[in-house]
C-alpha cells in the first residue's frame, strides 16, 4: 500500500502537495463547568493550537423582549432580574431609569441615592462572583471561598432591603417598592469597612501568584481597536485602554456628586481585566460610603405622576381616590406617552441598554435590550484564535459573561 495513503484520516495535502496535520473539530459546552452557563464553543484544533472558534449561543433564550411587549412597565422589572442575575439591582435600575426618561419624570435625590447603592452593592456581588469562578477556572479554590463569604453579607442587606436574595424586582417606574429599612444604611457602611481589608486580602492571593499570571498574563490579548470595533464594554473594553464609563461620560441618578476614579489597563490581556475589577470593587465601596455619609431625606418615589406612580399605602386604605388611581396603575400600566427612548447604564458586564417604542398606554410596543454579554462574546472568533485549548477556560473566565442576558 502507498504510503500517502496507510492513514487517510490522519493526515492530508495541502493546494502546494504538502502534508499538513488534520485539524481536529470539537464541541465545548454547552454543559462544560468553565463556560460559566450554557454557552457552547464549536473549535477547530490543530493539535493544541485553536485555529477556530465559533460560539453556539441560544441554550438559555425565553423571549425577553416579545414578553416585554405583553405586560405592563412595572410587570416587565422581574424579568430585568433574570438579565444578568448577578446583579438585579442594577438591572431594575437601568430598565426604570429608560422608563422614566420617556415619561419625563423627576425621581427625587433620595431615590437616586438609593439606586446608586444598590447598584454599587451589586457590582462588587457580581466582580466577586466572577472572581471567584475565574479563580476556579485556574484552579484557585481559596479565592472562591473568600469572596462568596462576602457574597453572603451582601445578600442579607439586600433581603433586609427587598425581601429577596437573589431576584431582588426593587425598583418601580418613578422609584422603588419601599424606602430603606431603619439602620440599614448604617449596615452598609459597616460592610465596606470591614470588606475593603477582606478584599486586599483576597486579590493578594492572586495578583502576585505565579500560577495565576502564567495563565492570565499575555493571555487573551484584545487590542483598544479590536476592543472598540466589537462593541466591547465594561471592565473588558477599559482594560484595553479605553476609559469609557458611563457614569463618568452621561452621568446618571446622581453619579456625577460621586468622586471616583475609572480604572484603565495597558495590554488588554486576561491579567489586566482581572485587575480592573479588582480595583472597582474598590471604587464602588468608595462610592457607598460617599452616597451613605450624604444620604438625603425625602421622598423616594416620584410625586405629583398620579398615572404613572402608585399611591402610598396608607393613602390607598383610606382613601377611595387612592385605591381607584392604584388599581388602574396596577391593572393598566403606568400610562405613558407616545415616543421612543434609549438608555444605557455602566452594568457589572459593560453597558446595558433598552430602546423602548411606546404608542401611549401601560404597555409597550416594542422594547429592544443591549445585553452587554451579547456584545463582549462576540469577539471570541478573533480572541480564541491561536490560543492554546488550556487558555480558553481563562480568556471565558476573564472576559466574565452571563448568559441570561446574552440569550435572553
Amino acid at each position: 500500500m502507498p504510503a500517502e495513503h496507510a492513514f487517510p484520516d490522519s493526515a492530508a495535502k495541502n493546494a502546494s502537495g504538502e502534508i499538513e496535520a488534520e485539524r481536529m473539530s470539537i464541541s465545548m459546552g454547552p454543559s462544560h463547568p468553565s463556560t460559566h452557563g450554557v454557552l457552547r464553543l464549536q473549535m477547530e484544533l490543530d493539535g493544541e493550537v485553536v485555529r477556530k472558534a465559533e460560539p453556539v449561543i441560544g441554550y438559555l433564550h425565553r423571549g425577553d423582549e416579545k414578553i416585554a411587549e405583553n405586560m405592563t412597565y412595572n410587570q416587565f422589572v422581574p424579568y430585568t432580574d433574570r438579565l444578568d442575575y448577578l446583579a438585579p439591582l442594577a438591572n431594575n435600575m437601568a430598565y426604570a431609569i429608560a422608563v422614566e426618561k420617556l415619561a419625563k419624570l423627576e425621581i427625587p435625590p433620595r431615590c437616586q441615592a438609593i439606586r446608586v447603592i444598590t447598584a454599587e452593592m451589586a457590582r462588587i456581588s457580581a466582580h466577586l462572583l466572577g472572581l471567584g469562578a475565574f479563580g476556579i477556572d485556574v484552579g484557585a479554590w481559596t479565592v472562591f471561598l473568600y469572596s462568596f463569604t462576602e457574597r453572603e453579607k451582601l445578600y442579607k442587606l439586600f433581603e433586609e432591603l427587598t425581601g429577596a436574595r437573589f431576584t431582588t424586582s426593587y425598583s418601580r417606574i418613578g422609584g422603588v417598592t419601599r424606602d430603606v429599612p431603619e439602620g440599614w444604611t448604617g449596615r452598609v457602611n459597616a460592610f465596606c469597612e470591614q470588606f475593603l481589608p477582606r478584599l486586599e486580602e483576597t486579590l493578594s492571593l492572586l495578583t502576585r501568584s505565579r500560577i495565576f499570571v502564567d495563565r492570565t498574563a499575555g493571555i487573551g490579548v484584545i487590542s483598544k481597536e479590536d476592543a472598540i470595533a466589537y462593541g466591547l464594554t465594561g471592565p473588558n473594553l477599559r482594560a484595553s485602554g479605553v476609559p469609557l464609563d458611563l457614569r463618568k461620560d452621561k452621568p446618571y441618578s446622581g453619579y456625577e456628586q460621586y468622586d471616583f476614579d475609572v480604572p484603565v489597563g495597558t495590554k488588554g490581556d486576561g491579567y489586566d481585566r482581572y485587575l480592573v475589577r479588582g480595583e472597582e470593587m474598590r471604587q464602588s465601596a468608595r462610592i457607598i460610603r460617599q452616597a451613605v455619609a450624604r444620604f438625603p431625606g425625602g421622598s423616594w418615589q416620584a410625586e405629583g405622576a398620579r398615572r404613572i406612580v402608585a399611591p402610598p399605602k396608607d393613602r390607598v386604605l383610606t382613601s377611595m381616590e387612592e385605591l381607584i388611581q392604584n388599581f388602574m396603575i396596577v391593572t393598566e400600566g403606568p400610562q405613558m406617552p407616545a415616543g421612543e427612548v434609549y438608555f444605557e447604564a455602566e452594568n457589572p458586564k459593560g453597558a446595558l441598554g433598552f430602546f423602548i417604542v411606546s404608542k401611549g398606554g401601560g404597555v409597550p410596543w416594542r422594547l429592544k435590550i443591549r445585553a452587554p454579554s451579547f456584545c463582549n462574546l462576540s469577539i471570541l472568533p478573533k480572541v480564541c484564535v491561536g490560543a492554546m485549548m488550556a487558555d480558553i477556560v481563562s480568556i471565558l473566565g476573564s472576559l466574565d459573561f452571563v448568559m441570561g442576558e446574552c440569550d435572553r
